[in-house]
């Protein structure tokens, strides 16, 4: 079903009631507007390949039943345990038996739904009818050859050493020909005269197998070889095979070549299965130098030398070593599809490298190896890992037209819009993406002068990472010498979405590939052209993401927007300005673009979720790329005439770069335009280049732990609600990178709906497994992610994916996450619910990473006091930041929007009395815990364009903040207010107030020759704030009053938490703060101070804000007490 074409299995004309490749909301739907008991369709199961799912409306629910073939082609509906199903050989006969009544489905089948035949798009008379071969070219990271594919369908193909291959000679038709020209007679005259052989027959086949006998005697002889080593059983059956075949002859050599081609399949199948268990190395860590051991192969590790040993035991207790020094391991792979298998690429000579693959015993085993090793060259190597890389972005419609030789332009950055200044400019690019379409010019020969081109402005040899070929669309990925042993995992894919889905005249190509520990995506596409074909485009689109098959294989239950760290989508979109023509050209004269972009077919489909969810683009500041005129851009051409009459283009930013990238994550795009001297093709280049933060695939910076503690996931509860009329119950998987395998949870124990079409379904922490992390060290768990699929237990099929960052989860006590889910590029619902990352103490460590000009530091302060300082958190993502605020400013929401709880065409309930119970509230953090639920302050970094953390996007808005935690504007809602404030903004006691903690003049400029006046010293902070956590030296600073219990999460508490001492906490604290001196003990409750000043409760101030929640988690669980506690804080605050 590549593409979503080829013929349906139910042959050319299926039944009108067979819906192929429907999505599961879809169906529902279409099921909902037919609103009759007994309507139904068949679908294909989205949970197994060649099943199908057969959907059946009773009493407004939605009812799934799986229909699985078996082991001979038989389907049936999938039934309980014990329960003998019924075998039909074909769908329409099964769907026949279930029209009749009383059959065991909830209701017997009475309405088929049919289809909606789609009208297929006009052909464009300019496409060839003969179309070039789909290719794709992956490059070696050793600088190997490339190997090319070529096919003529999205298949998988042989890989060919050339850009050319030509078809081997076949002489088995010649000998065939013969046969039946002359020999046939003479069998057949002798069956005649009862012969009981055909003699000549025998020879004829014996002749056409004499090559397939020779090269299976090879094999035999290899296998003889290898099971000697590993399976001394079969070795003597080898041998004795061989010695046979020598023998045989005549009429025995045919029957014989049946035998071993039959005994070769099980000693094959054999030898794999004993090689697999004697090869696997049974890994552990005894010290720093010795991580193997196992019966062929051990592997040592010397950090303090800087070498890699490899020890293989041979015969007579006899061993071979072989010793390779740090800078000899070019590159690790981790396999994807085997968590427990390591790729070693050494290097052999400067241009050549060997590869070989090591079985763990576990993932952690792996893991632990790769952190010794990562020890090893962090120690010995001059060349630090990457915390950050530059990213050029380029797209391009070349219109059939070979390029011009200079594209300088393209590359620097240089034209329109927001461009790179001229010291940034001569700063070679980390990776460089172009997408091109109706590129005429051949892979090879478009490679190679990108290559040259590059090297002329930057003077480097580039490396291509992979090329990918649709028709004319292609993508091509370059990468810089120093980072090609830091790509791996390289995929290509191709989807055609052009006239039935079968024509490669528009679609997508797409390339993906780990930098180290990131995931990336590229895609490039050239969606369907023409002003009124927005649906068109739209399902384009959807049809790209659910059927390009790049990334991690493991994720195939999630679309590529959530399989990648960045995700980026370039190309042709396609989409055109809703505006008259006349119009359009005067606000283009004028330089006025907002008009416009109000008119952009795509931002308005944005806007409504159809497309290019949670995707994110720069802010346009040139003018429309398409459609000019050629050899100008000066004047615009908005009539072309076509086949089928005359069209009109107006003028409109058809080529776009947009980019999806996992919460909590670094990337600023730095520059956003297009060229004014290419000129060509109707369309300008778009150029585009991010600033993106990578993590190393290995951590362990800091040497290993001494203890051996485990860190944990837990979840207390959670909740979502998902659009469906279905009422099965639910469960839900989780999967990450940092997870051995993937978990599932147990289904639902709590389901309530106030409206047919939507579900609540909720989890306990009875049902919710803990996950096991497979390493427990902060800096590596404060990169991961969690991804989860909600799946219903009657078809397996997901009903909402979305991604959690495990970074703001980390902490002694359990955080809030609420996010969206989504289905096919479909909103489908939302998700939230309580979580805790819990760490060991010891692998809390501080943690330094350059973005740039700024440092990131955790430090972990007494009290539980954490401050994370980062300039880039102040900056704001273009176009998203500057509209987010407080979620109660009314932002819009899909799931704030009672409209949205309205199918189409389901007149059974309107928005007006919808039960705001359904409607998902905000999870407040409590308030004075946490600022957000990472505890970050903004402080702001040298004046420059800092980056971002990837944060909820603007309308699906996180949790409000705490009352007390930020100055509040002038009017509650008058402006949006940044997520990440101003240190500015934090209020500073006067110097005369109290001996506390000051930030004073060299501390705000950074000290005599520090920072400027906008900045604060990180490096400074961190010491003072560091000197909380150990008693001080009489008359030391400690923390301001206005800087405790605001914002300052639980992120980075030491865990377990450490018991407060209480003398060394009353010294720190100023005078102004002692408030439990004298408030605590009027109420006879002084014993619960301790609690309340470990969970940061320790100014007035914010303890008007406390909440019963609050209280509990101090250690107040007395209802009569926390009712004293909170009637006296009321008073106090009316006082005020």
């Amino acid at each position: 079903m590549a593409g979503g074409g080829g013929v349906s299995p139910l042959g050319l004309a299926p039944p009108l009631w067979y819906h192929r490749d429907l999505s599961r909301a879809a169906a529902e739907e279409l099921l909902a507007r037919a609103g009759r008991d007994g309507s139904f369709l068949v679908r294909d199961s989205e949970s197994v390949n060649g099943a199908y799912a057969l959907c059946v409306l009773f009493q407004k629910h939605v009812h799934t039943y799986r229909v699985l073939p078996d082991e001979e082609g038989f389907l049936a509906v999938q039934t309980s345990q014990g329960v003998q199903p019924k075998r039909f050989k074909s769908l329409p006969e099964l769907v026949l038996l279930y029209l009749q009544p009383s059959q065991g489905l909830v209701s017997t089948l009475l309405y088929p739904v049919d289809r909606e035949e789609s009208i297929p798009e006009d052909r464009d008379y300019s496409v060839p009818l003969c179309p070039p071969m789909v290719s794709s070219v992956l490059y070696s990271p050793q600088g190997q050859s490339p190997s090319t594919r070529v096919c003529s369908t999205d298949t998988d193909c042989d890989v060919v050493p050339s850009y050319f291959s030509a078809p081997a000679a076949n002489g088995l038709s010649t000998i065939s020909h013969e046969y039946l020209k002359g020999s046939y007679a003479l069998d057949l005259q002798a069956v005649k005269q009862g012969a009981s052989s055909l003699p000549h027959l025998n020879k004829t086949l014996v002749s056409s197998c004499k090559r397939l006998n020779g090269e299976v005697d090879k094999v035999l002889s290899g296998l003889e070889i290898l099971s000697k080593v590993f399976d001394q059983q079969s070795a003597f059956m080898v041998s004795k095979m061989i010695q046979q075949s020598v023998n045989q002859g005549g009429d025995q050599e045919l029957e014989n070549l049946v035998t071993k081609l039959a005994i070769l399949k099980d000693l094959l199948s054999s030898i794999e299965k004993k090689v697999s268990l004697r090869v696997k190395l049974d890994v552990y860590l005894a010290d720093l130098t010795k991580i193997g051991k196992s019966q062929k192969h051990s592997l040592s590790v010397d950090v303090e030398g800087g070498m890699l040993v490899v020890m293989k035991k041979m015969k007579d207790n006899q061993e071979d070593w072989n010793t390779f020094t740090h800078h000899k391991i070019r590159q690790l792979i981790k396999s994807q599809r085997v968590q427990n298998k390591l790729g070693i690429v050494f290097e052999k000579d400067k241009e050549k490298s060997q590869r070989k693959d090591f079985i763990f015993a576990s993932a952690k085993k792996r893991e632990a190896f790769c952190q010794l090793l990562q020890l090893m060259k962090n120690k010995h190597s001059n060349q630090d890992e990457p915390d950050m890389i530059s990213i050029f972005i380029g797209t391009w419609n070349m219109g059939s037209v070979p390029s011009p030789k200079a594209v300088g332009s393209w590359l620097l950055c240089r034209g329109l819009g927001k461009t790179l200044d001229e010291m940034t400019v001569t700063i070679p690019h980390d990776l460089y993406v172009f997408g091109t379409q109706e590129n005429s010019v051949c892979d090879r020969e478009w490679v190679d002068s990108l290559r040259t081109a590059l090297k002329e402005h930057t003077e480097l040899d580039y490396k291509p990472i992979a090329v990918q070929t649709l028709w004319n669309i292609k993508i091509a990925v370059l990468v810089k010498p120093e980072h090609e042993n830091r790509i791996s995992h390289v995929g290509v894919s191709s989807v055609k979405t052009g006239i039935a889905n079968t024509l490669g005249n528009k679609g997508a190509v797409g390339v993906s590939f780990m930098f180290n520990g990131t995931s990336f995506g590229f895609v490039n596409c050239h969606l369907t052209s023409g002003n009124e074909k927005i649906g068109r485009r739209n399902q384009n689109y959807l049809d790209i993401l659910r059927l390009l098959s790049l990334g991690d294989k493991q994720l195939s239950s999630f679309d590529i927007s959530l399989r990648f760290t960045h995700l980026f989508w370039l190309g042709d979109l396609n989409y055109r300005l809703d505006m008259d023509i006349q119009e359009i050209l005067n606000y283009i004269n004028r330089k006025e673009f907002d008009p416009l972009l109000k008119v952009d077919q795509l931002n308005l489909e944005r806007e409504k979720n159809k497309v290019f969810l949670r995707f994110a683009e720069e802010e346009i500041s040139y003018p429309p790329t398409y459609r000019y005129e050629r050899g100008s851009r000066d004047t615009y051409v908005w009539q072309k005439q076509k086949a089928t009459g005359m069209r009109t283009n107006v003028p409109s930013w058809c080529d776009r770069i947009l980019w999806k990238s996992y919460p909590e994550t670094h990337i600023v795009c730095n520059s956003y335009g297009c060229t004014d001297d290419v000129v060509t093709s109707d369309h300008s280049p778009v150029f585009g280049t991010f600033e993106v933060g990578v993590t190393s695939q290995f951590v362990s910076k800091k040497g290993l732990p001494k203890s051996s503690e485990q860190a944990y996931i837990e979840f207390e509860n959670i909740e979502a609600i998902v659009k469906t009329a279905s009422r099965t119950k639910f469960f839900i998987e989780f999967y990450s990178t940092c997870l051995e395998e993937f978990k599932k949870s147990y289904e639902n124990d709590s389901q309530s709906s106030d409206n047919v079409n939507f579900l609540r379904v909720g989890w306990s922490n009875k049902q919710l497994t803990t996950l096991k992390p497979l390493l427990s060290e902060i800096e590596y768990l404060q990169d991961q992610h969690l991804l989860l699929t909600v799946k219903s237990l009657d078809g397996y099929e997901s009903y909402g994916e979305c991604v959690v960052a495990l970074k703001s989860m980390i902490g002694s006590t359990a955080q809030q996450f609420h996010t969206y889910l989504s289905h096919r590029g479909e909103e489908t619902g939302n998700i939230r619910g309580s979580m805790r990352v819990r760490v060991p103490a010891e692998r809390m460590g501080t943690r330094e990473r350059l973005y740039g000009n700024c440092v990131c530091l955790s430090v972990c302060v007494c009290l539980s006091l954490c401050l994370s300082v980062c300039s880039c958190c102040v900056c704001s993502r273009a176009k998203q930041d500057s509209a987010e605020g407080d979620p109660s400013t009314g932002k819009n929401n899909s799931y704030n929007n009672p409209a949205y709880y309205i199918l189409e065409g389901v007149p059974n309930q309107s928005a007006a009395t919808l039960s705001s119970e359904l409607l998902p509230s905000p999870c407040s953090p409590p308030a004075g815990k946490a600022l957000l639920s990472g505890g970050v302050v903004g402080v702001v970094s040298g004046g420059g364009a800092g980056g971002t953390l990837n944060r909820p996007p603007p309308d699906f808005p996180p949790p409000p903040l705490p009352k007390g935690a930020l100055e509040m504007a002038d009017t509650p809602f008058s402006k949006p207010r940044p997520l990440y404030p101003d240190l500015a903004e934090v209020k500073i006691p006067a110097a005369n107030s109290s001996p506390a903690f000051i930030l004073g003049e060299d501390f705000r400029r950074g000290g005599p020759g520090g920072l400027d006046d906008q900045s604060c010293s990180v490096l400074q902070m961190a010491k003072t704030l560091s000197e909380s956590e150990y008693p001080p030296p009489p008359h030391a600073p400690s923390a301001p009053p206005h800087l405790r219990g605001q914002g300052l999460g639980d992120a980075c508490r030491t865990f377990p938490p450490r018991a407060p001492i209480t003398e060394s906490i009353a010294e720190d604290l100023p005078e102004e703060v002692r408030w439990s001196e004298g408030w605590l003990q009027r109420l006879g409750l002084d014993r619960y101070e301790e609690g309340l000043l470990h969970n940061g409760w320790d100014d007035l101030e914010f303890l008007s804000d406390i909440t019963e929640e609050d209280l509990e988690e101090a250690g107040i669980l007395d209802p009569a007490h926390k009712r004293i506690l909170l009637e006296s804080l009321r008073q106090q605050k009316q006082q005020k």
